[in-house]
């Protein structure tokens, strides 16, 4: 398990690495030539989705980015779709392993066409099935980086369906939210099967034992 965590460790070292020379490339590509006058900067705010407010600024660093500063929008999330908002809360600590800057996840996503958008993670295919039938249907996956409120909304609706798909019991000792955790980073099939008794492989416990190490901090942030 130790040599496990280990290799875990040095692979995600390595994405940081790639990922801050990708960001390094970017943000010199877009960079105003010497001598000339920068553009005007468009407004940091970032788009409103159909039912909440403007998300924070997403103009900050990748480095600065700390879930806690999206409690309100969780909280919101959280009434609107019966899931729980320490569990939406620990979910985006969980998804917090890399940079969420607008031009390097676009940069990413240029060199692993598969990757996932946003401060949730969340992949295309994911996002259009969740929005069908919501209240942001005519949004787009591609919005995600931009909108950290909409990233929210899709998190909390797809925790929500995984959740209707719960039985009404289950033999396996989980939780309600230790399986839904589970369904995010997994699947809805995984989820079931872990609900069944099934044993998570190596990434999924991963997720689950971060997901327990964020518990406590994301009820503090959520708080209140």
């Amino acid at each position: 398990m130790a040599e496990s965590r280990t290799r875990r460790r040095w692979r995600w070292l390595t994405l940081a690495v790639f990922a801050v020379a990708l960001y390094v490339i970017v943000r010199a590509a877009h960079s105003p030539q010497a001598g000339t006058t920068p553009p005007p900067r468009e407004s940091a705010s970032a788009p409103t989705s159909s039912t909440g407010s403007a998300s924070p600024s997403v103009s900050a660093s990748p480095s600065s980015y700390d879930p806690s500063g999206y409690a309100s929008q969780v909280r919101t999330r959280a009434r609107q779709t019966g899931i729980g908002a320490q569990l939406l809360m620990a979910i985006l600590y969980n998804e917090a392993y890399k940079p969420h800057d607008p031009e390097l996840e676009r940069a990413w996503q240029r060199y692993k066409p598969g990757a996932s958008f946003g401060i949730a993670n969340m992949h295309r295919a994911a996002f259009n099935e969740v929005k069908q039938g919501r209240d942001f249907a005519d949004r787009r996956w591609e919005e995600l980086p931009d909108d950290r409120n909409l990233a929210i909304e899709a998190e909390a609706w797809y925790l929500h369906d995984l959740a209707a798909r719960l039985p009404a019991r289950w033999p396996a000792s989980y939780s309600r939210d230790e399986l839904l955790a589970l369904g995010y980073n997994a699947g809805a099939g995984n989820m079931l099967a872990f609900a069944r008794g099934a044993s998570p492989g190596g990434q999924a416990q991963s997720y689950l034992d971060r997901l327990h190490a964020n518990w406590a901090k994301a009820g503090r942030a959520v708080a209140g």
